[in-house]
């Protein structure tokens, strides 16, 4: 072997034994600690649940669930009068609810539990203003709060819950005339006046002259309340009382005050596959009755001509 080959073979080999001394010195654990990038923390920003429109409401639109949805929103942007869920801390919030102490939600752990089952059972915040009645229309994603709605029992919620143009008016009722109590606010009815008919001093008996007539004065009428309940329950079937609250128009009003004068009014029950026809007075209005004395083999019979 040449000796130039021999050289080159030797100073190969102490560089590869150089490189490997080089190789397991900085593989070998230091004394100090190595330093590790961290990625630094995102900050987050506190959110809240509250009530917002799903979509475009117009007033008088009486609120049912799929009007209502929960939207996340930044804690430090909640107003006062929004309605959240109560499931984070509302600046503010506690100051805006002091009227309603009484209905005010406790705070800290154990509130939160509480909280947390009271809203599996009753669906939250939000099945409290299910039946409510939009009072000003409320766009699609807007809170919702308490100057836009009238919650059912608060003040002036009847005349919110009337259609425009219509009027409310109550009348007496038993259980008799009103279908034994199976009629429920939101069903339609017509009324149907019974009355003693006049026919006068005609020589006829006390039995003859004891004459009854009944008449549909009004047809498909909307039933607002029965006395001060304005919805049943969700497990009634029927609702007694002694006065029903029913929509008419202006003109339907007065016809009605004067059938109750008249005589005893009675609702009859439609079907609800039976409530698309028009609503409002029967147009031939109640019909007036008259006695006719006819003889029958010389005895006279009194007979009622409608």
């Amino acid at each position: 072997m040449k000796p130039a080959r021999i050289i080159v073979i030797c100073v190969a080999a102490v560089a590869a034994i150089g490189l490997a001394l080089v190789v397991r010195a900085m593989g070998s654990p230091s004394k100090e600690p190595t330093a590790v990038a961290t990625a630094a923390p995102i900050e987050t920003r506190p959110m809240a649940k509250v009530l917002v429109a799903a979509k475009d409401l117009q007033a008088g639109r009486r609120l049912d669930e799929s009007d209502m949805e929960w939207k996340d929103w930044p804690v430090d942007e909640v107003n006062p009068a929004f309605i959240t869920d109560g499931s984070v801390p509302v600046p503010g919030a506690a100051d805006a609810a002091a009227p309603e102490k009484a209905d005010a939600k406790p705070a800290g752990a154990v509130a939160a539990v509480t909280r947390a089952a009271n809203n599996l059972a009753t669906g939250g915040a939000k099945a409290d203003y299910v039946g409510s009645v939009v009072r000003e229309p409320i766009l699609a994603g807007e809170p919702i709060v308490m100057r836009k709605i009238v919650r059912a029992g608060d003040s002036g919620y009847m005349a919110a819950y009337l259609e425009p143009g219509m009027r409310a008016m109550a009348i007496r009722v038993t259980v008799e005339t009103a279908a034994g109590g199976f009629i429920l606010p939101g069903d339609r009815v017509d009324v149907v006046l019974t009355r003693e008919t006049n026919l006068g001093n005609i020589g006829a008996s006390d039995a003859d002259r004891s004459k009854f007539t009944s008449a549909t004065v009004m047809q498909n009428i909307k039933v607002l309340a029965i006395d001060q309940s304005t919805r049943a329950g969700d497990d009634e079937q029927t609702v007694i009382g002694a006065t029903a609250t029913l929509e008419v128009g202006p003109r339907d009003a007065e016809a009605l005050a004067l059938a109750k004068s008249e005589g005893e009014l009675s609702l009859i029950l439609r079907s609800y596959a039976d409530t698309g026809g028009p609503s409002g007075r029967v147009a031939a209005g109640p019909r007036q009755s008259s006695a006719v004395r006819v003889y029958r083999g010389g005895a006279p019979e009194v007979v009622v001509v409608q």
